[in-house]
């Protein structure tokens, strides 16, 4: 065979042949995987074959090292042909195809039903449709950023040609001129609910054309003109290259053949005997099926991660002489990041809201390394997360309503792919002000409840911003810093000193008491913390001892806090948060985990409101210093 990279322009016709002969015996494998499971992908699978084949045995990516830095990124974006990808891959030597054929789908194994990163191969997670060209271009950029210099492939369905996160990724990747990203489309015309043609038709060519592609047509079960199409494309130095290749589903079996029933479901076992005969490959369902009973032999691939080694610089002290908002504190502790670090691959991502979030400072800084998405919000996303698996410190920052609400189903996917992601939100609760109900992100600690591995800081002040931002810059895993739009003044401790000035250390999952007291508690996060404090010295004038715990991690509360927090007669918890799911939800779901007989009452946004400036919102609301004292007035009175 040809030597990995591509650098031969066309295959041998003895590589060829044996090529073809692999995909007519992996054909009966990935019938056997999923009839044995009676479910999966078996037509799409079949169709894209010779595209997987080609990249597993000529990319540079070598199965004894699966995560070597200067590897080439293969991503598929349509998952769900997993068992065409398990074939070539195991035909490539990443592990057993015996191993993937048995247990596919099969509960606690790591051949799951559409591709997983944990799978050895297997660049990114997918299967919501979508979603691989933009972690291609994430990948590619990291290229660039980190000068590894490898090369980038994604397989994609033609099904998925019409969503629009597919446009804002083609369009990126010639604005950041990524010729070495290479997209092959297995263009077979079938998805699950017919022809493509008749469910959403799509100039799939002319669309990559007109982005600026280069686009190669080719018959996509040619091996030899796949092999030849990819050299031709690798290449290209100028532009990213668009190979669109003519396939039929089910390719091989007369009877699956252009049928969009066997997209979606397995053979029975009468079909698969016929199948197998057309193929000429002996049935080995029964020995699968011996083998399912015993247990997988290929271990999931996790990332173990560790805090990044990274120069945090020295902490700003903000004062009372001038408010600041935390926004501008972000964007100075990352431009001081940057400083720190002139070694460090980063990277920021920006949704054409450079001047709000204020990342203005590192994109001057650091051009090459400041990414601009447009408004394509669900694109940017996906991109920053493969961006952070590849060695890149990858910020994505963005008002909240758009880096959180608009792309919930891209952050999910971060998570499930173990990425690395810190995302720096703005303009988050009532703070958002004058923009209104569409701009109000009244979600920014729920969205993330119902995720597992995000983590979550909501700073109270510039100063707090300050430090969290710049310990998030080395937290493993993926970490989201929530805040507001206005100018906040610094809190003070009770000696009148700033509370998270020269000697705090921001330590993730650690409260802060403000201040001390008998009578009850107040619990605080983010933009509103100021007014509670404010709020619990006013009470203390009136002869009322409040005290006040800052909590700035609400989805990991502080356990020795919150012990104190339960011996209080009252807890009136306050937030620029819808209250069902923000911090009174994680005090109330600790107090009752705990066995806590505590009576913690909730402060926060009940409801849209409309357009007006932060500080008046907050009073409608009764999230201002007034409002806070009488809602624990009433409390204490009761």
């Amino acid at each position: 065979m040809a030597e990995r990279g591509f650098a031969a322009p066309e295959l041998d016709p003895v590589a060829v042949a044996d090529l073809a002969e692999r995909a007519r015996r992996l054909r009966g494998a990935i019938l056997t995987m999923t009839t044995l499971a009676a479910s999966g992908h078996p037509g799409g699978s079949m169709s894209s074959l010779e595209l997987y084949l080609t990249l597993a045995h000529f990319a540079e990516v070598d199965p004894q090292r699966p995560r070597a830095a200067d590897r080439d990124r293969i991503v598929v974006s349509h998952g769900h042909t997993s068992p065409g990808v398990y074939c070539a891959l195991a035909d490539a030597g990443f592990f057993p195809l015996d191993d993937a054929v048995a247990h596919f789908r099969q509960a606690g194994s790591v051949f799951e039903g559409h591709v997983e990163r944990s799978v050895p191969g297997v660049e990114w997670g997918t299967g919501n449709l979508g979603q691989g060209l933009s972690a291609g271009v994430g990948f590619a950029l990291a290229s660039r950023i980190t000068g590894a210099g490898y090369r980038t492939f994604v397989v994609m369905s033609d099904g998925e040609q019409h969503k629009g996160q597919v446009a804002e990724a083609r369009r990126m990747a010639v604005k950041e001129g990524l010729s070495d990203l290479t997209v092959l489309v297995d263009c077979n015309g079938i998805q699950i609910s017919g022809h493509t043609a008749e469910v959403m038709p799509v100039n799939i060519a002319e669309g990559f054309a007109a982005d600026g592609w280069g686009v190669i047509e080719v018959d996509g079960h040619d091996i030899g003109a796949v092999y030849a199409a990819v050299a031709r494309a690798v290449a290209d130095t100028f532009r990213p290259v668009a190979i669109i290749a003519h396939t039929v589903i089910g390719k091989g079996v007369s009877f699956m053949e252009g049928d969009p029933e066997f997209h979606g479901r397995g053979l029975t076992e009468d079909e698969y005997v016929r199948a197998c005969a057309e193929l000429g490959v002996e049935p080995m369902l029964e020995a699968a099926r011996e083998r399912r009973g015993g247990v997988t032999l290929t271990p999931a691939l996790h990332h173990v991660r560790g805090p990044r080694v990274i120069d945090l610089g020295a902490p700003r002290t903000y004062t009372r002489e001038k408010h600041t908002d935390n926004r501008s504190a972000w964007g100075t502790a990352l431009a001081d990041l940057a400083r720190a670090n002139p070694a460090q691959p980063i990277a920021v991502v920006d949704c054409d809201l450079a001047a709000s979030v204020k990342t203005g400072e590192f994109a001057k800084m650091r051009p090459d390394a400041f990414v601009q998405a447009g408004v394509g919000e669900h694109n940017a996303a996906a991109v920053s997360g493969a961006l952070s698996t590849a060695g890149v410190l990858t910020f994505f920052s963005d008002f909240g309503v758009f880096g959180i609400d608009e792309v919930y189903n891209q952050q999910r996917l971060n998570d499930i792919n173990e990425a690395e992601l810190k995302l720096a939100v703005t303009h988050c609760g009532l703070d958002v002000g004058e923009d209104g109900k569409t701009h109000q992100c009244l979600d920014y600690v729920g969205a993330f409840r119902s995720m597992f591995g995000w983590r979550v800081i909501v700073p109270a002040d510039p100063n707090q911003t300050d430090r969290a931002v710049r310990e998030a810059a080395r937290m493993p895993g993926c970490v989201a810093i929530a805040m507001g739009r206005s100018k906040l003044p610094v809190i003070l401790d009770e000696s009148g000193a700033a509370l998270f000035g020269d000697d705090y250390v921001f330590e993730y999952g650690v409260s802060t008491w403000a201040r001390e007291g008998s009578d009850a508690v107040i619990v605080a996060m983010g933009t509103v913390a100021g007014a509670a404090v404010d709020a619990a010295d006013g009470l203390r004038d009136e002869g009322i001892s409040v005290g006040v715990c800052i909590v700035s991690s609400p989805l990991d509360l502080d356990t020795e806090a919150m012990e104190r927090v339960a011996e209080a007669p009252w807890a009136l918890v306050v937030e620029d948060h819808g209250w069902r799911t923000g911090l009174w939800a994680s005090v109330a779901e600790w107090l009752v985990l705990h066995g806590c007989e505590a009576r913690a009452v909730p402060l926060g946004v009940d409801g849209y409101q409309s357009s007006g400036r932060a500080s008046e919102l907050l009073t409608r609301a009764g999230l201002d210093r007034a409002g806070i004292m009488q809602r624990m007035r009433e409390l204490l009175a009761r």
